[in-house]
């Protein structure tokens, strides 16, 4: 099986010794995405502005792999404060509509750059 990193200037650069995303097969992994926007600046806001960017940057790279939002099988949810999950929620379903992939949201105590929130998505695009 071939393994390609994915890699597309309208989401951040990566902070560390990994790719944006990697496509491995039909399969498409991304890293997890912060609210950083395509410059490297940190998002300012709550968290609903916070997780848009954090979409924003996951469709980017979605894109430069030719997939979409569609082809999302399964999410992970790094969150630090749980009581904001009905805001994440909101904008969360407002990407993904009627598709509604597995996932798994999870309580952290401390993310990179001290954000509110980070999303890494698994895909397959044929």
């Amino acid at each position: 099986m071939q393994i390609q990193p994915v890699a597309t200037s309208a989401a951040p650069s990566a902070i560390g010794p990994y790719s944006q995303a990697v496509r491995a097969g039909s399969f498409i992994f991304t890293s997890g995405q912060i609210p950083l926007d395509a410059e490297g600046n940190l998002v300012q806001g709550g968290i609903v502005e916070q997780t848009q960017q954090v979409f924003r940057n996951l469709k980017a790279v979605l894109e430069a792999a030719e997939a979409g939002f569609q082809d999302v099988v399964k999410a992970t949810v790094f969150i630090k404060d749980m009581n904001q999950f009905a805001a994440v929620n909101e904008v969360y379903a407002s990407h993904f509509g009627d598709h509604k992939p597995a996932r798994s949201t999870v309580e952290v105590a401390r993310l990179p750059k001290d954000v509110l929130i980070e999303i890494e998505l698994i895909a397959v695009k044929g």
